[in-house]
């Protein structure tokens, strides 16, 4: 078993009001190294490293819990209300017995008390835990540097960490941590005092004044921001003593330190959302048979399949695009199981990518739903997120272990996209196919330098010290199939200025543009 982190870690973190230790007999340097639940039909019984937490029954009832906590080497046990015997059943039974508040919610306590074991496993591996103790950290360092009791919260006021408390913890703190989210008497007062708009407007640093008749004593709040998106907030409460000198200043730094953390809390998917993406990458990647995910999905891997891609459109911050591309994750990702129970999105490189097994009827059938679904995607996108999205579909494969296949020509497809041959923000393979093998033979040319024609590369080099003006002349004289009108339109310039360059052209290099073979080698090497 992977010991996790110690019971006095624990209580560090989470500390008073939520948890306090009644007794530990073995001290608080016992390692924890999980979190169950026990309910009172669950059979009692408990492993090494356990922190057990025993819901549906008060402290009284939980002595059969205790003792077999005790028997299975558990670190200790969380139980609510008067422990009475419990206390000398948890010192007989060597296990350490933890009080919860009454208005903390178990779920609550489960996920900090996990947070915090994971968070310290070696190797980081559990993210979300990484995550919540990173938070946690943070917040005792802001502590430190303001003076005061620091909360850490998302944007519905849900608290994310916080720092070690003591005895000047004020109403609203502490039923925000109990609660794990702020009481709504008191959010209702922090909006008509204008505080949350004053957050949301931008960086800087808001002051609340003591209200002792509310049981509110001085704070300061920065808002966090990633570009115009608010993402939480740091409330400092000041306690027993005055805050810092540099309280404000600390704040406002620690309120850009947090923008990459919120993002990542705010991002990261759960364990089992985490697993799915995973399956569509190592499929993608070859190093997952179609058969295991089949298995894993629900899914026949003898049917048809296709993979789409999407990419968000427009400049935007980087904060910005990782938010952006969450949230298109988790709605392509309803759109596209709805269509298909077993659809698998993840994100690769930046871009999107859904896959859709199992498909139906004929091919032109299941390309045309595709299509449908896809711009159901891109259209929810700008009205439900604000944001442009591309989509480009691969092609249609016959078995599931066809889809690396599928996601190239969705990959190619969205190259050509970008490369702005296409106006709409949908396309297939069909769509844009002679741009798409055009691209390939271009690619093709780039890496075989020896069937280049090196006239072509005597002319490029000329015109690059004599103005750069033949070059784009014969391109254009030869994307107007030898139109001097039409290539002159393009350029802007008289028809007779193109005749001139593209005759100094071919007598700079020894082209000849009368020949159709060199005026299609031309105008393919012209292109790389």
């Amino acid at each position: 078993m992977t010991t996790g982190t110690s019971l006095r870690h624990v209580l560090a973190t989470l500390g008073e009001p939520l948890v306090r230790v009644l007794v530990a007999p073995r001290g608080l340097g016992v390692p924890v190294a999980d979190v169950v639940l026990l309910d009172p039909e669950d059979p009692p019984e408990a492993h090494p490293g356990d922190l057990v937490l025993v819901i549906g029954a008060r402290a009284r009832a939980a002595g059969s819990a205790i003792r077999a906590a005790g028997r299975g080497g558990a670190a200790a046990v969380a139980v609510k209300g008067e422990p009475g015997a419990a206390e000398g059943i948890a010192a007989d039974a060597g296990v350490a017995l933890l009080a919860v508040g009454d208005e903390a919610r178990w779920e609550q306590v489960e996920a900090l008390a996990r947070g915090v074991v994971d968070a310290a496993r070696a190797g980081g591996e559990a993210e979300s835990g990484e995550v919540l103790g990173d938070l946690f950290s943070l917040a005792q360092t802001i502590a430190t540097l303001t003076g005061g009791l620091v909360s850490i919260e998302d944007t519905a006021s849900r608290v994310l960490a916080y720092s070690r408390s003591s005895d000047e913890v004020d109403e609203l703190r502490r039923l925000s941590i109990l609660g794990r989210e702020g009481p709504e008497r008191y959010l209702a007062m922090l909006r008509e005092w204008g505080v949350y708009q004053r957050l949301r407007a931008g960086e800087g640093i808001v002051r609340i004044d003591e209200r002792p008749e509310l049981g509110i004593r001085r704070r300061i709040a920065a808002g966090v921001h990633a570009g115009s998106q608010p993402l939480g907030t740091i409330w400092v409460q000041e306690g027993a003593a005055p805050l810092t000198e540099q309280a404000e200043v600390a704040l406002l730094g620690a309120s850009r330190t947090l923008v990459p953390r919120l993002i990542r809390a705010r991002t990261l998917p759960t364990p089992e959302l985490r697993l799915r993406e995973d399956l569509l990458v190592s499929l993608l990647d070859g190093r997952l048979d179609a058969e295991s995910v089949a298995d894993d999905i629900g899914a026949d891997p003898a049917r048809a399949a296709v993979v789409v891609a999407f990419a968000l459109t427009g400049e935007r911050t980087q904060a910005d695009r990782q938010l952006h591309r969450a949230e298109l994750v988790h709605l392509i990702a309803v759109h596209t199981a709805a269509y298909r129970r077993s659809a698998l999105v993840s994100v690769v490189g930046g871009r999107v990518y859904a896959l859709l097994p199992d498909l139906p009827g004929t091919t032109g059938h299941a390309e045309g739903r595709i299509v449908a679904l896809a711009k159901e995607i891109v259209a929810a996108a700008r009205r439900h997120l604000d944001v442009g999205v591309r989509a480009a579909l691969g092609g249609v494969v016959p078995r599931l272990s066809d889809a690396a296949a599928s996601r190239g020509d969705a990959d190619r497809v969205l190259a050509a996209m970008v490369r702005g041959r296409w106006d709409s923000d949908i396309a297939s393979l069909a769509d844009v196919r002679a741009e798409v093998l055009l691209s390939e033979i271009l690619a093709y040319l780039t890496e075989q330098p020896r069937i280049r024609d090196p006239r072509l590369a005597v002319l490029v080099a000329h015109d690059a010290e004599h103005g750069g003006i033949l070059v784009p002349a014969v391109l254009a004289y030869l994307d107007a199939f030898g139109d001097v009108r039409a290539a002159a339109r393009a350029l802007n310039i008289h028809p007779n200025t193109v005749r001139y360059r593209v005759r100094r052209a071919a007598e700079v290099s020894g082209l000849s543009f009368a020949d159709p073979t060199e005026r299609l080698l031309t105008h393919l090497l012209l292109r790389l």
